[in-house]
């Protein structure tokens, strides 16, 4: 039985940060494709010391542009990661055992996601385990979901792994406001297309359940002080998404 090809497929927009650690852990993949969106600093050089798979093209969205990622791979299976993730220094030898194995009613590999965030990783609150499907047989999975949440979706049983994807979520507290309120942004606007009318009610009571579901309930108090401010920033996106949505619906003209 002939070994399966291995693609690995990444999407970067300006992250020379991330993107040299983020290939290194998947050089042992027998294609990299690199999908850039027009990087304005040095993104696409260090890729090209990983691969010349490298395409650049606008962004049309988190959904749409992994989805044409997805399309370009030719390996037998395709594993999805972010610009600010690596695998493991175990995966390797892990996805390797399950593929060698030959089952046939397996088409997708859920991973465990530990996220890095604060000085430390985060166990709670969550965050850990953030089980996430990422290696899929060729032509058994797309992605879906609404931007700027994307969701790698398989037709078939799926298996979850021991081996973690690391995520180095935000670099500090100033970028994860700026997600935030890039985020709220895109969501809002998307209520608003759907025809979504603003109420108050979850404006109010949403955000304070969030962080008790976060803090308490999945226990990010035993994350110390980055656990209750990871509380607090979930609490605060939640409270955006809807007061941006009244801002989109209450527009007045300047006098």
């Amino acid at each position: 039985m002939a070994v399966p090809r291995i693609s690995a497929t990444v999407i970067t927009h300006n992250e020379e940060k991330n993107i040299g650690r983020c290939l290194e852990s998947i050089t042992w993949a027998d294609e990299i494709i690199v999908v850039d969106s027009l990087s304005t600093d040095r993104t696409v050089a260090i890729c090209r010391a990983y691969t010349q798979n490298i395409v650049q093209r606008p962004w049309p969205g988190h959904v749409r542009q992994k989805q044409f990622a997805l399309e370009q791979a030719t390996g037998d299976w395709i594993l999805s990661l972010d610009a600010d993730e690596r695998l493991s220094p175990d995966a390797r030898q892990e996805i390797a055992g399950e593929l060698s194995a030959g089952s046939q009613e397996i088409d997708g590999y859920i991973f465990p996601r530990h996220s890095y965030y604060l000085g430390r990783w985060i166990n709670h609150g969550g965050w850990y385990p953030d089980y996430k499907l990422r290696l899929i047989r060729k032509g058994r999975g797309r992605w879906s979901g609404v931007d700027p949440h994307d969701k790698l979706t398989v037709e078939g049983k799926t298996k979850t792994l021991k081996a973690e994807i690391l995520h180095y979520v935000y670099r500090n507290l100033s970028h994860q406001l700026l997600t935030i309120d890039s985020f709220s942004d895109i969501t809002a606007r998307q209520w608003e297309e759907q025809g979504a009318r603003f109420s108050a009610f979850p404006l109010l009571l949403k955000p304070p359940a969030k962080f008790l579901e976060c803090y308490l309930w999945k226990k990010g108090f035993l994350d110390g002080l980055p656990g209750f401010i990871i509380a607090v920033a979930s609490s605060f996106y939640i409270f955006l998404k809807y007061a941006k949505l009244w801002e989109e619906q209450n527009k007045k003209p300047a006098d």
